[in-house]
């Protein structure tokens, strides 16, 4: 796991975007795994140091050199970015709408106002709420469509606004983002707890992962409209890679594109993880029950056979885990390396 320390002042950012772009998606569990339960307002924990953190210059995810100066009225738009402001010790005046309905979250700021969709943001209610810094995502396609909230930044910088975006995908960018954020707060101590501490659980699960045979995998996600193999370079993608599974869709790029339910019988995984997407996750399952078992040969699977095609907890591998990224690691190292699990 990559160690990353960025300078408290004057830091610059060169994040590596994976390029695959996925969002978090308002989806409940789907197995009876409990939604994470986050930690209590940043605010609050102890250690917090009186001294008053002063400016704060970093180059955010698309190139912008950013300067914040411990700013107070905070605008997340995006559930997972809120959570984590709120874990770096910030508080929020405006989130997006999944930071209050998706579950996982748990945003403590008192009277914080919604400015709409992630996918769709409401430009007129950020300004409203009269904000010194705006987090935005860089990811575009959300589930709108080719929504971008990078076409917001001319209009936020000409009103005067600090606005910095970011793409979080792999675990180590959650770290950069930790990174940046506990250095505007000042929160050094919340850094260690949420982000450093997590890294050392994340080490110690990683070095428990056997050196030959690594399994084969597929990932899917599974909604009420259709079926998608994730990418390796995907959230849950990096994690099972980082626990030496050899993901098979690195081999045939063309089921990203278009699922074949005879690709992957042919390809006959060890492992086939699911992920269920939307605001119905049965209806996501029924989906993909109904289109394999009209296949007699799914049942064939050595996964299916061997009580290896898991269901995974959106919460945790849809949308960002932030300070439970270790509770998703160590979920996939049980599945693959402990007993076999239940879907």
């Amino acid at each position: 796991m990559k160690r990353i320390v960025l300078c408290a002042t004057a830091a610059a950012l060169a994040l590596a975007l994976v390029g695959c772009g996925q969002q978090e998606a308002a989806a409940p569990a789907a197995d009876n795994t409990a939604a994470p339960e986050q930690q209590a307002p940043a605010s609050d924990a102890a250690g917090a140091d009186d001294a008053v953190p002063g400016p704060v210059t970093f180059t955010d995810d698309l190139g912008n050199e950013v300067t914040v100066d411990n700013p107070q009225r905070v605008v997340a738009c995006m559930g997972s970015f809120a959570n984590a402001w709120e874990l770096a010790g910030g508080t929020l005046v405006g989130v997006s709408d999944d930071a209050l309905q998706a579950a996982g979250w748990t945003i403590a700021s008192p009277d914080v106002a919604t400015v709409g969709d992630f996918a769709s943001v409401n430009l007129e209610a950020i300004i409203a709420l009269d904000p010194d810094f705006v987090i935005m995502t860089s990811g575009t396609g959300g589930r709108g469509g080719d929504s971008s909230q990078a076409d917001l930044r001319d209009a936020l910088v000409g009103s005067g606004i600090p606005v910095a975006y970011f793409q979080v995908t792999t675990f180590d960018d959650y770290l950069r983002l930790m990174r940046t954020f506990t250095d505007i707060t000042g929160r050094e101590d919340l850094y260690e707890q949420n982000a450093a501490a997590v890294e050392q659980a994340i080490d110690d699960i990683v070095a428990q992962v056997p050196a030959e045979n690594p399994p084969t995998a597929l990932v899917l996600t599974t909604f009420s409209g259709g079926t998608r193999v994730q990418a390796p370079e995907t959230q849950t993608g990096a994690m099972l890679a980082d626990l030496g599974v050899n993901n098979l869709a690195g081999e045939n790029r063309s089921l990203l594109k278009d699922f074949s339910l005879e690709a992957v019988i042919e390809m006959d995984p060890d492992f086939i993880f699911v992920i269920p997407m939307g605001d119905d996750a049965e209806a996501a399952m029924r989906n993909l029950e109904e289109a394999t078992a009209a296949n007699p040969a799914w049942s064939s699977l050595s996964a299916v056979q061997n009580g290896r095609y898991i269901t995974l907890d959106p919460t945790l591998y849809l949308s960002k885990p932030n300070a439970h990224w270790s509770d998703a690691y160590q979920g996939l190292f049980d599945s693959l390396y402990g007993q076999p699990a239940r879907g």
